[in-house]
């Protein structure tokens, strides 16, 4: 993650005591620029996107959940387990020309046509196919990375999608060496109960966020905010949720972590 400039008062104060020029004492700094609201909000308004993508913005609240995770310009960002695309597609748009996004999507969940459409409206994409229980990329590649509703994925087994028995505790050791220090991973999934996590996940699709924590800060990752902006509290955790009645309205959290700079 790029460095930010911080600036307190008391070296305010100091710089401004010094008996050299301002001219001379001045340096330029390569600081790190938070995406605007309004940059936010024109890569969510794109027009180019699929009406199907569109239709999710209002209970995904894409904008929102970017400026809370601390989205910069120029970010290397991933999209983890992108699903299609629809968050690699927003943050094409909101990282600017000099950042680049990268969509890590398991050959389980590839669809062909849904990638070919999107490399189509924007070939700046970079898509990597790779086997789900075999994640691995470079080191300290990324800045940003996003995991939307698929955490819980790590945890499922499903002889339909071809998926074995995964660890997750290797997957984060992977991703957490893909992330530049000071690289930022956002989180949001369903919420579900304490228990038996893989049962819960097989039940309902869902994941306890002190499971999630755990897992994270055992992988070296840091906590550093949590967010209730998806939560829904008249959700009971008892229901799968693609059932009709709450899908798209499940209580989700939303965590930060962040990979410590030393």
């Amino acid at each position: 993650m790029k460095p930010h400039l911080i600036l307190t008062t008391a070296l305010a104060l100091s710089l401004a005591a010094c008996s050299q020029p301002a001219e001379d004492t001045t340096k330029q700094v390569d600081t790190a620029q938070s995406v605007s609201a309004d940059a936010l909000a024109a890569a969510v308004a794109n027009e180019a996107r699929p009406e199907e993508a569109r239709a999710l913005d209002e209970n995904r609240k894409p904008a929102e959940v970017l400026a809370f995770l601390g989205l910069q310009e120029g970010d290397a960002a991933a999209d983890l387990m992108s699903g299609g695309g629809y968050w690699a597609e927003i943050l094409a748009k909101a990282v600017g020309d000099n950042g680049s996004v990268t969509a890590l999507e398991p050959e389980q969940f590839f669809n062909e046509e849904a990638w070919t459409a999107l490399s189509q409206r924007d070939p700046g994409i970079i898509l990597e196919r790779y086997p789900f229980e075999e994640f691995a990329t470079e080191a300290e590649r990324f800045d940003f990375a996003i995991m939307n509703l698929n955490y819980h994925d790590l945890y499922w087994e499903s002889e339909q999608y071809k998926m074995s028995r995964t660890d997750p505790d290797a997957y984060l050791a992977s991703l957490y060496s893909a992330m530049k220090p000071g690289g930022v991973v956002g989180v949001i999934d369903h919420s579900g109960n304490p228990g038996d996590t893989r049962k819960t996940v097989d039940d309902f699709h869902r994941i306890d966020p002190a499971v999630v924590r755990a897992d994270f800060e055992r992988a070296g990752f840091v906590l550093e905010a949590e967010s209730d902006m998806l939560a829904n509290p008249e959700d009971d955790y008892e229901t799968s949720v693609f059932a009709p009645d709450i899908r798209g309205k499940t209580d989700r959290f939303v965590m930060k972590f962040v990979k410590p700079s030393q």
